[in-house]
């Protein structure tokens, strides 16, 4: 571990992409399409993030590609806005231990997408800074949207919101139409949610929730993945007021940030910024045992 260096490399059906890696963690961000940090892993590892995620759709004259790895979006969600194509290159822009990638002004929606990658030399951290640019003649109120597709087989930890708030609610938890409050992947802990991704269950399941203390993790690999992030408490949040997501299929788990929904003017922006952290050799705690969960995670949030 030591110097950040970036480099040029092919990756599977990716093309060319960049590789930005310090000698322990390394993150693929793909530089002919997205913006999509397409493998973040430990060197010579598994790749932590799923990297084929077979969904496309006719947007117009062109089609959208899901991919997988993680990406940036607006919200709330709406189609087609949400799913404008991002088949094009992107420019490249070097900063000290990263880069910085900006997608061209979104046609249609008027919206511009900049991630900057920005890697610590010296821990297996990630900063990775999202911009939404509104570049419309009007004000747009949107929300800042991270989105990691996780590879499957893993376990996601969530932690509850713990305010104490008296004879008031203290959370928000939103469910969309074709989740099950029973689905056998979810446990409703008194500390914790976990999902468990699954292989063989098909049917979609989502959830969101004001995630008051701005982290998740997932188990997968023998490693543990933490996203970090704030969570603000005197904001409004989109999907009924709810600043952490999460959806699972058959072939993937998503971890999900927002912002808080904010007005943007003219060539004004949104920044929202994610910390990623990977921990290798951490055993898998069992998905509804929370005290061997929190005896886990305790050491490292």
């Amino acid at each position: 571990m030591g110097e950040v260096l970036v480099r040029e490399v092919n990756f599977k059906n990716y093309g060319k992409c960049l590789e930005i890696s310090n000698g322990s963690i390394e993150a693929l961000v793909t530089v002919e399409c997205g913006p999509r940090i397409i493998r973040f892993g430990l060197v010579g590892g598994e790749n932590e993030f799923c990297d084929d995620a077979p969904v496309e759709m006719n947007i117009g004259d062109e089609k959208f590609y899901l991919r997988g790895g993680h990406r940036l979006w607006h919200s709330p969600e709406n189609m087609p806005r949400t799913y404008m194509p991002d088949n094009k290159p992107l420019k490249v822009e070097n900063i000290k231990n990263g880069i910085a990638v900006t997608q061209d002004v979104e046609p249609h929606v008027q919206m511009q997408k900049k991630i900057e990658i920005i890697m610590d030399e010296s821990s297996n951290k990630v900063k990775v800074v999202h911009h939404l640019i509104n570049k419309n003649a009007w004000s747009v109120e949107a929300s800042a949207w991270a989105l990691s597709i996780m590879a499957p087989g893993g376990l996601e930890i969530i932690p509850q919101p713990k305010r104490e708030t008296g004879l008031l609610a203290n959370r928000n938890i939103a469910l969309w139409p074709y989740a099950k409050m029973n689905d056998s992947r979810v446990y409703w802990g008194e500390k914790f949610i976990t999902l468990s991704q699954n292989k063989e269950m098909k049917p979609a399941f989502k959830i969101g929730i004001n995630n008051e203390e701005g982290w998740a993790a997932y188990f997968n690999h023998g490693n543990l993945f933490i996203k970090r992030y704030e969570h603000f408490m005197d904001k409004k949040y989109p999907d009924f007021g709810v600043s952490y997501e999460t959806y699972t299929t058959d072939f993937m788990l998503e971890m999900e940030t927002l912002s808080p929904l904010t007005l943007i003017d003219p060539d004004e922006e949104i920044v929202h910024v994610e910390e990623w952290e990977l921990i290798k050799d951490v055993q898998r705690p069992d998905a509804k045992d929370e005290k061997q969960i929190e005896d886990v995670i305790r050491k490292y949030i």
